[in-house]
């Protein structure tokens, strides 16, 4: 039940996120807006601890991994994900950022040598097919010009980093990193630095007075970040990484229902088609074997037929 309730959030809040990035492009420049959002993030974690009493103190070794943590999972991923949604439709982003799940699996492989199901590889197989479907009329529209090349690349390099944190975070576990300590020192660091990379660039650290901004930018502070990370972290540490991450083919469909309440989204055969592969290679993966094996002999029962006896009355 902890599991599902945390797999169900992590969906939920990720999926609202992508409408919520929309408020956040253009009037500040993007590393800023993403150390404002990482630097209330931190806010939260470190007084959380503070007042919880929980313990900070990690080896010199550990915080390197960490650093390297919140390069890839807190700093560059998203400021590249950012660039590539200027190029890209919400959709788009979505789609590409679904290859998070194979990726997860391929690097779980290479890093950890960890065998991966066939039933996990197909159902991943069956969320990215499904990812596509579901978007199909924005992929059957898109032309392919330099500039949507261009976001395509930066999107799939975002999540390629997105992955490679991924891993660090299942090492950081394994040698006995808290999902809180591991977060609360990343999003410190990742806030540092972004940071250094707009002084580099000398980015304007200017300010909007827009409430949609204020509004979105606390909800992927609080919500995108603080939350979701939490309970995406949980989710690797207790089913694994290559099942928690199916929550990223998932949450696009939050995306389409909430672009069907709000924004006019026409569903067709195709999305259809998308929903019912996503689903499906979602129960693939997140299915016990052993249940396969009890609905596949039950199945067999049913189909062989049964021996029955007349009685004759006299």
């Amino acid at each position: 039940m902890k599991n599902t309730l945390l797999y169900i959030a992590t969906v939920i809040i990720w999926g609202t996120t992508w409408f919520a990035i929309e408020f956040q492009l253009g009037e500040v420049a993007v590393e800023v807006s993403l150390i404002y959002r990482f630097l209330i993030a931190a806010i939260i974690m470190w007084t959380f601890c503070s007042f919880a009493k929980i313990s900070l103190k990690l080896r010199a070794t550990d915080h390197f991994f960490i650093f390297i943590l919140a390069g890839f999972n807190f700093g560059f991923n998203y400021l590249i994900l950012y660039w590539a949604q200027e190029y890209l439709t919400s959709a788009m982003s979505s789609i590409a950022f679904s290859t998070l799940l194979l990726m997860n699996i391929v690097n779980t492989r290479i890093f950890f040598g960890k065998p991966v199901a066939k039933r996990v590889i197909v159902g991943a197989l069956m969320g990215v097919c499904g990812i596509a479907a579901l978007f199909w009329q924005d992929i059957k529209d898109f032309n392919l010009t330099g500039a949507a090349i261009t976001g395509l690349l930066l999107a799939l390099g975002g999540t390629f980093l997105a992955s490679l944190g991924n891993m660090v975070s299942v090492r950081n576990t394994s040698k006995g990193v808290s999902v809180i300590q591991g977060n609360t020192w990343g999003m410190l660091y990742g806030t540092i630095i972004l940071a250094l990379y707009a002084l580099v660039r000398g980015s304007e650290f200017t300010i909007s007075l827009l409430p949609s901004y204020w509004i979105s930018l606390l909800y992927l502070a609080i919500f995108g970040t603080v939350i979701a990370f939490a309970c995406y972290f949980i989710l690797f540490q207790n089913i694994g990484p290559e099942k928690a991450s199916y929550v990223i083919v998932l949450f696009p469909l939050v995306a389409v229902i909430l672009s069907t309440l709000y924004e006019g989204f026409i569903w067709h055969l195709s999305t259809i088609i998308g929903f019912t592969l996503v689903l499906s290679g979602n129960a693939l993966v997140l299915t016990p074997p052993e249940k396969f094996s009890r609905l596949y002999r039950w199945s067999l029962r049913q189909s062989s037929p049964q021996k029955t006896t007349d009685k004759c009355n006299f």
